[in-house]
Formats: C-alpha cells, sequence, structure tokens
C-alpha cells in the first residue's frame, strides 16, 4: 500500500476518532448532569416524605427553610427538629426510597446536636433486612439551634447512576473498542507494509546481482558456440544452445521483475512523446514473428490506422506489446494463430491481439491481473512465469489512461483489447473513456448509442 495513502487512513481516521471522542464525552457528561439532577430531585422528594410522615406522626411543625441541606454529592442532612425514633425512621426512609424507585443502598444516622454524639445509625438495603449497626457518616458538623437531624448517605451512589446510563456506557465501551481495534489495524497494517517493503528490497537487489552474471554467461556462451572445437561437435553446439536460450530465458524473468519495480517506485513517471502506433506495432511483430514460424505458427496482421500518432512512453508500449505476444505464444497446446489488429473508433484506437490458445475461465477473467496471480492448473504447470505480465499490462495501461479489455473462453481462445485516445485526443477523461468502453468494443457508432 502506498505510503500517502496509508498516511491519509491514519489522519482521517484519527480526526474521525477525535470528533467522534468528543462528541460521545459530551453526550455522556451530559447523560450525567441529567441524571444528578434528577437523582437529587428525587432523593430531595424522598426526603422530604420522610420528614412529612415523622412529623406526622409526631404532630410537630416542619420548618420551611433550610429543611433538606445537601452537604456532598451523596450525602443529605434533614433537619426535623426534634426527636428521633431510629427504626421508625429506617421504615420511612426504606417506604419513601422505594416508592419513588430509588433501589439503591443508603446509611443513615441520627445526631442529637445536645450531646454531640449519634444516637443511631444503620447501613440499609433496599428490599433485605438489615441489621442495626453504629455506623459513622463522616465529620457531621454540628447545626446550630437544633435539636434533632437525621443525615442519609449513598455509597453506591455512582454506580447506581452509571447503571442508570448503560446505553451510554455501553457505547462509550464500543467506541473504545473501536478505537483500540483500530490501532491493532494500522499497527498490523504499517508492519505489513514494512515487510513488503523489505520483500521488495531483496527482491529488487536480488534481480539487479542477477544481471551481471546472466551478462557473463551470456558472453561466456558466446563465445562458446563460435569455439572452433565446438562448431565442430554437434553434442556441444547443442549444449551452447541450451545454455543460451536459458540464459535469456532466465534474463527475461528477472526484465519482468525490474519491468514491475520500476512501476511500483513512488517517483514512477512516464516518458510521454509522439508515437507513430502502426510503426510501433509492426517493430514488435516483425521482432517475434520469427519466434512464431518456429513453432509453425500464423502471425495475421490487420493494422488499420495509418501514420495514426498517439501519445505514450515508446519502451513501456513496446514492452506491452511483446507480453501480450508471449502471453499469446506460451499459452497454447496447438500451432499458433495470432490476430493483431488496429483500428480506429470513436476518436480513439482499438489495439487487439487474439490467439487460440487454452483461455481463462470468466471467474479469472479480474484476478489474472493481481500481481503474482497465476490461473490454476492443479498440479500441471506447463507454463512457467510469476504471474506478472497482465499485472504490467494493467498498471502501464491505467498510468497512460487507456482502457483494458479480457474477453477469454475455455479453449476458445483469449481476446486483450486496449482503447488509446489518438494524441489529439489525448486530453480525454478517464470517465470519457468508461462510458465509451462497450459502445468501442462491441463496435457501435456513436450516433447508435
Amino acid at each position: 500500500m502506498d505510503s500517502n495513502i496509508i498516511k491519509r487512513v491514519v489522519i482521517l481516521g484519527t480526526l474521525a476518532i477525535v470528533g467522534i471522542l468528543v462528541i460521545q464525552s459530551y453526550w455522556v457528561m451530559q447523560t450525567w448532569n441529567l441524571k444528578e439532577d434528577e437523582f437529587h430531585q428525587t432523593v430531595k422528594i424522598a426526603l422530604l416524605q420522610t420528614a412529612k410522615d415523622l412529623a406526622k406522626q409526631d404532630s410537630i411543625v416542619l420548618a420551611f427553610e433550610d429543611l433538606i441541606n445537601q452537604r456532598s454529592s451523596n450525602y443529605y442532612v434533614v433537619n426535623t427538629n426534634n426527636h428521633i425514633h431510629g427504626p421508625t425512621l429506617e421504615y420511612y426512609l426504606h417506604k419513601a426510597l422505594t416508592d419513588h424507585q430509588l433501589i439503591l443502598d443508603f446509611e443513615f444516622g441520627v445526631y442529637d446536636c445536645t450531646s454531640n454524639k449519634m444516637v443511631y445509625g444503620n447501613y440499609c438495603e433496599i428490599g433485605t433486612e438489615a441489621d442495626e449497626l453504629t455506623t459513622t457518616l463522616g465529620d457531621l458538623p454540628k447545626m446550630e439551634g437544633l435539636t434533632y437531624y437525621f443525615g442519609v448517605r449513598f455509597p453506591t451512589r455512582t454506580s447506581y447512576m452509571l447503571g442508570q446510563m448503560y446505553r451510554s456506557v455501553f457505547f462509550t465501551l464500543l467506541l473504545l473498542l473501536s478505537i483500540f481495534f483500530f490501532g491493532y489495524a494500522i499497527a498490523i497494517i504499517l508492519r505489513q507494509k514494512r515487510l513488503s517493503e523489505m520483500q521488495k528490497d531483496f527482491i529488487n537487489n536480488m534481480t539487479h546481482e542477477f544481471k551481471t552474471p546472466i551478462s557473463t554467461i551470456k558472453i561466456s556462451a558466446d563465445v562458446f558456440a563460435n569455439a572452433p572445437e565446438v562448431m565442430g561437435n554437434p553434442r556441444l553446439v547443442r549444449y551452447a544452445d541450451i545454455i543460451k536460450t536459458q540464459n535469456q530465458r532466465l534474463n527475461d524473468q528477472v526484465e519482468k521483475v525490474l519491468q514491475i519495480a520500476r512501476v511500483e517506485q513512488d517517483n514512477f513517471q512516464l516518458n510521454m512523446e509522439n508515437v507513430v502506433l502502426a510503426d510501433l506495432i509492426n517493430s514488435v511483430l516483425n521482432s517475434v514473428e520469427l519466434k512464431i514460424h518456429e513453432k509453425e505458427g500464423q502471425l495475421k496482421r490487420s493494422i488499420q490506422i495509418g501514420t495514426t500518432v498517439i501519445k505514450a512512453d515508446k519502451h513501456h508500449l513496446t514492452n506491452v506489446l511483446h507480453n501480450l505476444l508471449d502471453n499469446a505464444l506460451k499459452y497454447v497446446k496447438k500451432t499458433p494463430l495470432i490476430e493483431v489488429s488496429a483500428v480506429q473508433k470513436n476518436g480513439a484506437i482499438q489495439l487487439s491481439i487474439t490467439d487460440n490458445g487454452i483461455g481463462i475461465k470468466k471467474d479469472y477473467h479480474n484476478k489474472v491481473f493481481q500481481k503474482f496471480y497465476r490461473v490454476p492448473t492443479g498440479n500441471i504447470h506447463d507454463v512457467k512465469g510469476f504471474g506478472l505480465g497482465l499485472f504490467y499490462i494493467k498498471n502501464i495501461c491505467e498510468a497512460h489512461g487507456w482502457i483494458v479489455h479480457l474477453d477469454s473462453e475455455i479453449d476458445q481462445g483469449t481476446t486483450l483489447s486496449i482503447l488509446i485516445p489518438k494524441a489529439e485526443k489525448a486530453g480525454i477523461t478517464i470517465l470519457e473513456m468508461l462510458k465509451n468502453k462497450w459502445r468501442l468494443l462491441s463496435g457501435q457508432s456513436a450516433a447508435s448509442s
């Protein structure tokens, strides 16, 4: 994967996560504040009900000011200014909290200001019977002018409120899990990219190192083949031909790897120039025609584009044509029949190479353009290769803005077509080329479409 793409993914992903975190944090804080206000109001109503129940039982009048004071987030003081019976207070607290759906533990204490002592205290669980015990509710300040008051604390208030916010908590945990997996995925991508670069560097260095011994072998083989002692010995001549043939084959494979390495470089640029396409095609065909005749095959030409000029990288276009013709020769089980045509259609040139080879199953049409991909043939490997040819062809054509179309059936041969704009139409957009793709391939005119 390209470094710039990874950077964009990391930056955009980080910005998205930060945005979601900000929104989620704001949402959670707002929900917490609402729940906190709701809890505070409900507790005050429950404590007010408790105070009224105690006052009604003892026939006293409650104070209207400072009846209920919140001393901390989970601690409340209720001023009754009257003697309080501990078990009775516990009963009314249970009842009031349950009536208002506050199902959480609480602890309370009755404070006698005249003696500065807690006269009663207990820890209670809503819905269960709790044993009476003496508890300390913290540093209760002495309330001047009061005789009696009781304090109530909710030690499980935080967990209770979080339980009320289970949806927010769930989505927050889900978001944190997503962030973790995003970071893990980015780490894996960076690791795989590093390994891929190490592999690419190794292959590039290895193929470059191969070039020197290959050249040496070629020179040595030529000297060996031209030696009088060898030329007079048919057996040595055959061995010399084998050495030269296999050395050339090795050189061709190394060249393919180097071509792919050049295409995949970040600074890869095409050397665009005006090319007379018909001359280039005929030049390539002339160079491979002898090889076709050696296999008793036929080469048919139908170049009907005159002296049309295109914008292209001549070197890479030549390699593309050689790769296509090489595939047409390799993947055939009978006498090769190769047809090369170039025709003008709707402001573009359709270059097609058709063979009578083994063909490609439709399921593999898109896959054959992938790097290192080869059509499965079971345990039979009649044709050797790296699976780089069509990958190189597709990348070069896309770099030029050309469109590649594959048409093939099993045992019916293969036709690979390239749509190339003329030099004066070189500014045509990829979108326009895509719109015209099927119209050009099917032979329909612009008017009929």
